[in-house]
């Protein structure tokens, strides 16, 4: 089956892998590099794969331009593959190629649908995730699914273990729907109309903690939820720190949120609205990642020698 990749994350690389291990990859579409931190061009993780494959590598800047829809489509695609793309494809890019577009979705669908569906599962707390293949059409991850795989969700995953799991499950899935589409086999399945949420991009501001608004228990999934990005600011006395690892313990009788109950190790153990969070690394400003009792010495040595 001669394919059309799309994709950019690392949660597209099994899948891009499994597809030309197996098919004939016309082309991948992806992102073009853009600046990531300090000026240093961002990851591109399925360009890197694509060209280690020997594949053609296309980066339009809006895959739904008019020149772009018609040179994809002339490259003759019996089906386009999309996974963790990051952009919208027009109706005039999925509906013509014969098979229709297949895209790998990091959840249960109807369940987040949108743009970060493997942080926002963290961030409520469901006990279970998976994978859909789903056909694309016109709405956001609204149709019709051919396969879903599950797993359940492990207390401590954070968002890049859970996406490194969901992507060789995606990837298999993947395998066995095209091998379906390309026998005539596939049926897919319209979502149901109960159980819709959504998993909007994630901005700064899902980062920030509020000691006496949020509990451990939500602290510790914005921790474990929004690694790489935003990651999770929050005020140690005083001064706003990036808290890299944690986890809620117990604190019978604490202070009031915010404020340090007691030292564990090189760990602080901070109160919150409900229960208390250890905190075991941070970053503060400026500064290499650490633990919080080494950032405090450093602070209060600084502060004796002013």
């Amino acid at each position: 089956m001669r394919l059309v990749f799309c994709g950019t994350a690392s949660f597209a690389v099994p899948s891009l892998r499994a597809c030309a291990s197996r098919h004939e990859v016309a082309a991948v579409v992806t992102r073009a590099d853009r600046s990531g931190d300090r000026g240093r061009p961002a990851p591109r993780p399925v360009a890197d794969a694509a060209r280690e494959l020997g594949l053609d590598v296309l980066t339009p800047g809006r895959i739904g331009a008019r020149d772009v829809v018609s040179d994809l489509l002339g490259l003759g695609p019996d089906c386009l593959v999309v996974a963790a793309y990051g952009q919208i494809l027009p109706t005039a890019l999925i509906d013509p190629p014969p098979l229709g577009a297949v895209n790998v979705h990091a959840s249960l669908l109807p369940r987040w649908r949108g743009a970060s569906p493997i942080a926002h599962a963290i961030l409520a707390g469901d006990a279970e995730t998976g994978v859909s293949i789903m056909r694309m059409e016109a709405g956001l991850d609204t149709g019709p699914v051919y396969a879903t795989a599950r797993i359940p969700i492990d207390p401590r995953a954070t968002t890049p273990t859970l996406t490194a799991t969901l992507a060789d499950l995606g990837a298999s899935e993947l395998v066995s729907v095209l091998e379906l589409l390309e026998r005539g086999a596939a049926t897919a399945t319209p979502q149901p109309d109960e159980g819709v949420t959504y998993a909007p991009r994630l901005t700064r501001a899902d980062g920030l903690v509020d000691w006496s608004v949020h509990s451990a228990v939500e602290v510790d999934r914005k921790v474990r939820a929004l690694l790489p990005w935003p990651g999770v600011l929050a005020p140690i006395e005083g001064i706003d720190v990036q808290i890299q690892a944690g986890e809620p313990v117990h604190l019978a009788d604490g202070p009031a949120p915010g404020v340090v109950a007691r030292r564990e190790g090189e760990s602080l153990v901070v109160a919150t609205r409900d229960g208390a969070y250890r905190v075991d690394l941070i970053t503060p400003p400026g500064k290499r990642t650490m633990t919080p009792a080494a950032f405090l010495r450093g602070r209060r040595s600084s502060e004796r020698k002013r």
